[in-house]
């Protein structure tokens, strides 16, 4: 039924959450004495995420049947006329992002309970991951800059509390800090787009920034020729660019699997990287108005895409094969974005969510059977060990190629479509980007496929290649749990003759309650979500910009679209991803070797990441380090301390020692002085006689 959403009941969504992470936090700490123990905090913890993902649901519900809810829940403050305030605007591009966090949060709460069964922080974990999903639901449910901005911050936060979970390990503290600095890059320019658009339209809300947006169009930055507008979206896309993790601001995301495997899942799924995706789609009314911007979107978008899928060929560790998949499908998210097909952009971030926090979860299941070894090099034929992950990890993976009747096929291949139909500068480069993208992923996600799941068994040897011990020692440590972690000199990896075995059955069930959406999801919404009313009059698309038109007139059903991509160039370039990861990988192991003996230098720049980690250390760490000794040496060390403090000193020193020089002890020397002092005032003040 049509109408009014209950703001009350909404109210609940985020809350319930926060109060299962404070059950967590405060009373299931040291905090306040660890009053309660494992099961009550994960309980509180699971019960909260459970109900807000009901309500989420029940709310998907109504928004279908046209009710919604756009309007203030707490006024903070009115400072001159600015409204400081609380608010949700709920329609139906909020109401998805509400299923999708609470669902996949709700999964990796379960799968957390089995995970983390051995580690010391288990309640603190609970804490933080509900923490988590509190704050990604007040950004997505906001309806003003302020709130957005509020939950924009605390998913950051949260992110680095997690990412340094293990704060013991150096490389965790290391990580933390390189997330959380490379996104105050990003969100700087966030809060100048923000500072723009309240400074010319003199409101945070969003509706009454929206409705000034022709008034908007016809500014220009002052001082320069620079339309408003565009510098305002490209500032706000830089904030997406950290959030998001675009290049080049994407050096963060891969360090994140220090942290244990259930916040990957949670991270690069739900949460966090699909804030900026979220938040540009929210904004496209503001975005449609600057072609220049959303070309400034589309190329970036497209460089993710393909280079972060290389760097995924030549990862040995498990989670980061995922990691770098990860940065490659928000690549694909941006570019349908700057295609301006909004809607397909969301679509892919949906179905991206569940396959992806599948992949995760099935790599973290992996681990636990391998004993925390993420080498997969050191796997190998887990197919009848492990039955159930193996079978959700080849679902997730064939839903990650875009393999027809799939959720990610209908999702992916919207992507490349609109990228054709586009004509904006740099659309030429993105469409080859975005195809070229496909046979990338389909390699190397099969790639680690065949090394874990088939072939012979290299589990439970010693490890004779150093090769696979330097990445072992350098990436596959990261999963154990704390009871590990204070022992350096522990073994991990299955010892010799021992056999891996299924994980417990909290840890299966959250994939097996993925892999049903990875493959339905796409097929039963693609209709209403791209090409029916779902989005109408939330996503705003320009007159001039015709990609959604052009994919609603080859549209001809879910079924039919995926009959057709059995014949179109994305599907062939998938399969031939396969053949050649099967060929390489089980038939020949001859030919990667020849690859890495006859293309050493390209593999070298993929291994160091393209060289961005060094030149952000030598350009912009190596930079503040020139600056911050240049202002120690010039500014603090010279004019501070030298100058004022320590020549302040010698000022008074050298005073002292004249003063002391008539501080004889002498009493006829003080008399003298008197006298003298006596006659001087007598002959200032006296007046002498021919003065007259």
């Amino acid at each position: 039924m049509a109408g009014q959403l209950n703001p009350n009941l909404l109210l609940a969504v985020p809350l319930a959450p926060l109060a299962g992470a404070a059950i967590a936090g405060l009373f299931g700490t040291s905090f306040f004495g660890n009053l309660v123990g494992r099961k009550t905090s994960h309980t509180a913890a699971i019960l909260g995420v459970l109900i807000a993902f009901v309500i989420s649901v029940n709310t998907l519900l109504q928004v279908v049947d046209g009710a919604s809810f756009n309007g203030l829940i707490y006024n903070w403050m009115t400072v001159a006329g600015l409204k400081l305030e609380v608010g949700f605007l709920i329609d139906s591009l909020t109401a998805t992002m509400m299923c999708v966090v609470t669902f996949v949060s709700l999964m990796v709460h379960i799968y957390t309970i089995g995970y983390m069964q051995d580690d010391e922080g288990y309640n603190r974990f609970f804490s933080y991951i509900s923490l988590f999903t509190f704050s990604m639901l007040m950004l997505v449910m906001s309806n003003n800059f302020l709130q957005l901005f509020f939950g924009w911050e605390a998913v950051g936060l949260v992110s680095y509390l997690l990412i340094g979970f293990w704060y013991t390990r150096p490389t965790a503290i290391v990580a933390n800090m390189k997330a959380f600095l490379v996104n105050r890059v990003g969100d700087f320019g966030f809060i100048l787009g923000i500072g723009l658009l309240l400074a010319y339209a003199g409101s945070m809300n969003y509706s009454e920034v929206f409705a000034q947006k022709a008034a908007l169009a016809q500014l220009t930055l002052p001082g320069t020729n620079w339309m408003l507008i565009t510098v305002a979206c490209i500032c706000l896309f830089i904030g997406a660019m950290g959030k998001s993790a675009q290049f080049p601001l994407h050096v963060w995301l891969p360090d994140s699997m220090e942290g244990p495997t259930p916040i990957s899942a949670l991270i690069h799924a739900a949460t966090m990287v699909t804030a900026g995706i979220f938040m540009v789609a929210r904004m496209s009314p503001l975005f449609e108005l600057s072609d220049t911007a959303l070309s400034f979107v589309l190329v970036i978008g497209a460089i993710t895409a393909l280079f972060m899928g290389f760097m995924g060929i030549i990862q040995n560790d498990i989670k980061r094969v995922v990691a770098y998949s990860t940065l490659s499908q928000l690549g694909y998210m941006t570019v349908a974005l700057g295609a301006s097909a909004y809607s397909v952009a969301v679509f892919h971030l949906m179905t991206h969510a569940f396959f992806k926090a599948l992949l995760f979860l099935a790599a973290g299941s992996v681990i636990i059977g391998m004993h925390h070894d993420q080498d997969i090099r050191n796997m190998g034929g887990l197919r009848k060990y492990m039955p159930i992950t193996w079978i959700t990890s080849l679902i997730g993976s064939l839903a990650l190629i875009g393999t027809p009747f799939f959720s990610g096929f209908y999702s992916k291949d919207s992507i490349i479509e609109a990228v054709a139909a586009t004509h904006l500068p740099g659309s030429g480069f993105a469409s080859f980007a975005v195809l070229a993208g496909v046979f990338v992923t389909a390699f190397y996600s099969f790639r680690m496929y065949f090394l874990v799941f088939h072939g012979e068994e290299r589990f439970g040897q010693a490890h004779g290649h150093e090769a696979a011990h330097d990445v072992h020692a350098a990436h596959a440590e990261h999963d154990e749990h704390a009871s590990d972690v204070h022992d350096e000199e522990e073994q991990h990896g299955l010892a010799p003759g021992e056999k891996p075995h299924e994980s417990p059955f909290v840890v299966w069930f959250p994939l097996v309650m993925l892999a049903i959406p990875s493959v339905l999801i796409g097929f039963v919404t693609i209709g209403p979500m791209l090409f029916g009313d779902f989005f109408k009059g939330v996503i705003l698309v320009g007159e001039n910009h015709h990609a959604m038109h052009v994919l609603a007139e080859e549209f001809h059903g879910a079924g039919a679209m995926a009959v057709h991509a059995l014949s179109s160039a994305p599907f062939w370039l998938a399969l031939a991803g396969v053949v050649s990861s099967y060929y390489c990988y089980m038939v020949n192991r001859k030919v990667p070797a020849w690859f890495h003996k006859n293309f050493h230098a390209l593999y070298t720049l993929l291994d160091n990441k393209y060289y961005m980690d060094k030149f952000n250390e030598v350009v912009f760490a190596g930079g503040a380090r020139l600056l911050g000794g240049g202002l120690w040496n010039v500014a603090d060390k010279s004019m501070i301390d030298n100058f004022i403090v320590n020549g302040s000193a010698r000022v008074v020193g050298s005073l002292s020692r004249l003063v002391r020089l008539i501080q004889t002890g002498y009493i006829y020397h003080y008399a003298f002085v008197m006298i003298l002092g006596v006659l001087g005032f007598l002959i200032y003040f006296m007046p002498f006689p021919f003065a007259q």
